[in-house]
């Protein structure tokens, strides 16, 4: 069958699907709830662009059809295919460029942008290959290597989307070195990611998190107990974001691999030492530092500890602007007599907004670059600034890749994905397994929709208030209910092939982002397995975490050993 056959083929089918999926919606009655009008069709916007992206390989194109598909199902009037996919395509235009304009979003791609220039000019300097030549005189080994961007993972705990755009275009050039794959440095990135901005005192994500917390607890008639508080009473219970930062460890350790991660690194380890590394051949590709001069790691670390710091700073100005702004008197008068105190800093990191304080960070360790290049006599003003925009450019499909991504998320919103899924899996439920629902419902919807945020946003509002309500006011029992949607999202949001963090972790590696996906996925699941069995199902009986911890530890070593083994290096065993 020749390429055009097959194209016709396909497009018949396409129409026929179409078809038969608008005949089924026009039977449907007509309700104002999608979740109740759809039912199980929900679920069909995300299936389409999960399955595509694993079978075709292509991200654009199935995160496209994901997003279209949603619309058309929201189009529907009646069995007029061709009248429903041009509302359709149009809708689908709609939904992109209001991704685009949400103020959010836009910062966030404009730091991502920026954050390529400014690797781009590290590297022209030579700041990458110092750092990495110094990095590797240290770590050289692939354990020492793994151990080393965990360690580097863990310093940039403020931001998940920072961390995997930072770390991975330091470490790249040190696992290629030592033959890591490209997988297994996003696996560490993405670990390192949500996993520790998520239980970090200090992150853009704690202030969702506690807002979240307090809200619901106000509905309980628990307004005076601290959401913050309780937000770091639930740490401790985060097991699977705690069992996959030791995992990682683990498997460094012993350079035990299971599933495709062990091919994954079973080929990197007879990459010959000339052989170019497999990647995502999109991203950094081919820059290499000007000739004839001389390398120095500050060349890197100047501009990257720039956008750290002031990163920091720029979230804790954006927070204590917008507390002075407000409305609260309380948080006002702790501005005005302590604003460097422990709870000064917090509140306004909390009340930061993390997408322009990103920005903000990044334009401004950008002119430091620039003016690095410029005044090492390294590049010209006109060479350093086309150096910064040509970096940029490999960070354009990303761009496109995170419009379609948060596109789909607005689309799946719509039609009601998350809301059929509580109302699915939510019954009447014996007291102890009421955690563990939690944190698998919370897994599935945030695995659906590609967003931690949204699903504890949905969530949270529902888990406390049943939590409260079956566990007959204990304290503890609620503590545990919050921790598995805070925790369920996070380990949904590892894994899904549509979350901007997975996006961003196999873009800072130079990772084929469905390989990525492919062989993290094993590793993830079966941390949220150790974390179920040993931890929230436990928990569910009041057990402690100082009991379940060490437990799932010596079960993920144990796993491990069962399940994978040893990639040696250079002929190791």
């Amino acid at each position: 069958m020749n390429t055009n056959t097959k194209i016709g083929v396909m497009a018949l089918l396409s129409i026929i699907l179409l078809f038969v999926l608008s005949f089924w919606i026009t039977l449907l009655p007509q309700n104002t709830d999608n979740s109740l009008r759809f039912g199980i069709l929900t679920l069909l916007p995300p299936l389409v662009a999960i399955i595509l992206a694993f079978v075709t390989k292509q991200t654009l194109l199935s995160l496209f059809l994901g997003v279209f598909v949603g619309e058309f199902m929201l189009n529907v009037r009646d069995v007029n295919v061709i009248t429903t996919a041009v509302n359709a395509f149009l809708q689908l235009c709609g939904e992109v460029i209001t991704s685009m304009s949400d103020p959010w979003n836009a910062a966030i791609i404009l730091q991502c942008l920026l954050i390529g220039g400014i690797i781009q000019l590290i590297t022209r300097m030579g700041g990458t290959k110092a750092l990495g030549d110094a990095f590797a005189r240290r770590a050289d080994t692939p354990e020492k290597a793994q151990l080393l961007t965990w360690a580097l993972g863990m310093c940039v705990f403020f931001d998940d989307y920072a961390n995997a755009l930072i770390v991975g275009p330091i470490m790249r050039s040190v696992t290629d070195k030592l033959k890591i794959s490209r997988e297994k440095l996003s696996f560490i990135i993405d670990s390192t990611a949500a996993p520790v901005a998520g239980i970090s005192i200090i992150s853009t994500w704690i202030g969702l998190e506690i807002t979240l917390i307090k809200d619901a607890l106000n509905t309980i008639g628990l307004a005076g107990v601290s959401g913050f508080g309780l937000f770091l009473e639930t740490i401790p219970f985060r097991f699977y974001n705690i069992f996959i930062l030791i995992f990682v460890v683990l498997s460094a350790l012993t350079l035990y691999e299971f599933g495709p991660m062990k091919k994954a690194e079973q080929d990197a380890r007879k990459r010959k030492n000339t052989e170019k590394v497999a990647g995502n051949s999109s991203q950094f590709k081919d820059v290499q530092p000007v000739e004839n001069i001389e390398y120095s790691v500050w060349s890197a670390l100047i501009p990257i500890l720039t956008l750290v710091i002031t990163a920091l700073l720029a979230f804790y100005w954006s927070g204590y602007n917008t507390i002075l702004t407000g409305n609260n008197t309380e948080l006002i008068h702790l501005m005005n007599t302590s604003p460097f105190s422990f709870n000064g800093i917090f509140e306004a990191l909390s009340n930061s907004d993390a997408s322009v304080a990103l920005f903000q960070s990044a334009l401004f360790a950008s002119i430091v670059a620039i003016l690095i290049s410029v005044g090492k006599n390294i590049l010209t003003i006109g060479e350093a600034l086309d150096e910064w925009v040509n970096g940029m450019k490999p960070i354009l499909l990303t761009g496109v890749i995170l419009l379609l991504a948060w596109s789909l998320g607005g689309v799946v919103d719509k039609v009601g994905t998350a809301h059929y899924l509580i109302s699915v899996l939510e019954s009447s439920l014996p007291m102890f397994i009421l955690p563990t629902l939690i944190f698998v419902l919370s897994a599935i919807i945030s695995f659906a929709t590609g967003t931690a945020y949204g699903t504890m946003s949905i969530l949270m509002p529902l888990a406390i208030p049943l939590a409260w309500a079956i566990g007959g006011g204990d304290m503890n029992y609620l503590i545990v209910s919050i921790s598995g949607v805070l925790t369920g999202s996070i380990f949904g949001d590892h894994c899904s092939p549509i979350s901007d963090t997975t996006i961003l972790s196999a873009m800072g590696s130079g990772c084929d982002h469905i390989s990525h996906v492919g062989t993290q996925i094993y590793y993830a699941v079966f941390v949220a397995l150790v974390a179920i069995v040993v931890g929230y199902i436990p928990a569910g009986f009041g057990v402690q975490w100082y009991l379940s911890i060490p437990v799932g530890i010596v079960v993920l070593y144990a796993g491990l050993r069962f399940l994978g083994e040893r990639v040696g290096f250079d002929g190791e065993s």
